[in-house]
């Protein structure tokens, strides 16, 4: 059995879907930050889908995020040393500085320009210090909670027209496929430690939301593009957070689907739910 702090989020459900063997905690029922040995012990793997996600709230409550993103995954990577039980934690693009112009690989130097990526990427180092996995993935969407894919289809049917950054570069992932690949990784348990898995190949926000458009059999035409200064936000978004999949591959691990095509077997199995 696989325990799954935050596990009633978009990846917790898909990974509790995909497998009989997830027990998906929710936080009440298990709080990163006051966990213990006897917590996981006894589990086959961890993996922590607990996090503060609210990235232009972090800038005003750091401290809260960091519990979260940063204190906790410590503490359990340290209850999962002493259970002997694997960990594997999940973490972000936004631990880079997105400032780079090739996919990144695991081993690229980080720089986080927002409070979300530094709390992460203390947890990242925190979680390493202890011989846990670190799974680093992007732009994530999937059918249970909100997010950008969801919140697309949401404008398509109640405005003539969107408005989309098109100078943010990154690969959608559907939280299914990143769901399989770390019950494949739990099982597989690789020597190297830090990886990326997300959605194979890239695009833009704008690019991501007229794909969508497609998938409803709306009019593309209907999103037109913008640039991040149009639509100013407290924490600032990488302008490139490509993951390079080469070292999830070399660990013997297979690749997540390209973007778009998961983006269509995605609405093939209801992401978005059937217009009334």
């Amino acid at each position: 059995m696989i325990l799954v702090p935050g596990g009633r989020g978009q990846l917790g459900h898909d990974l509790a879907a995909l497998s009989a063997d997830v027990h998906a905690a929710s936080s009440a029922e298990l709080d990163v930050t006051a966990v213990t040995a006897d917590d996981v012990r006894g589990y086959s793997a961890v993996i922590n889908c607990a996090a503060y996600t609210a990235v232009d709230a972090a800038e005003t409550d750091e401290d809260r995020a960091f519990a979260v993103n940063a204190v906790g995954p410590g503490l359990l990577a340290r209850a999962c040393a002493t259970a002997g039980t694997p960990l594997i934690h999940v973490s972000t693009d936004y631990v880079f500085p997105g400032d780079g112009t090739r996919p990144y690989e695991p081993t690229d130097d980080v720089g986080p320009k927002s409070a979300y990526g530094r709390t992460k990427l203390e947890g990242e180092r925190r979680v390493l210090e202890e011989g846990g996995w670190v799974v680093r993935t992007s732009w994530v969407y999937g059918a249970n909670g909100s997010n950008f894919v969801k919140t697309m289809a949401a404008l398509e049917s109640s405005r003539p027209s969107v408005s989309v950054v098109d100078d943010q570069r990154g690969a959608p992932t559907w939280s299914h496929d990143l769901a399989a690949g770390l019950l494949e990784l739990a099982a597989v348990l690789p020597s190297t430690r830090l990886l990326h898995a997300a959605g194979g190949g890239e695009t833009t926000w704008f690019g991501l939301a007229q794909a969508v458009f497609e998938e409803l059999g709306a009019d593309p035409a209907r999103v037109t593009p913008c640039t991040t200064a149009d639509f100013p936000r407290p924490a600032p978004r990488p302008a490139y957070s490509v993951l390079s999949g080469a070292a999830w591959v070399a660990a013997g691990l297979r690749p997540l689907p390209h973007w778009r095509s998961a983006l269509t077997a995605a609405f093939r199995a209801g992401v978005v739910a059937p217009r009334a």
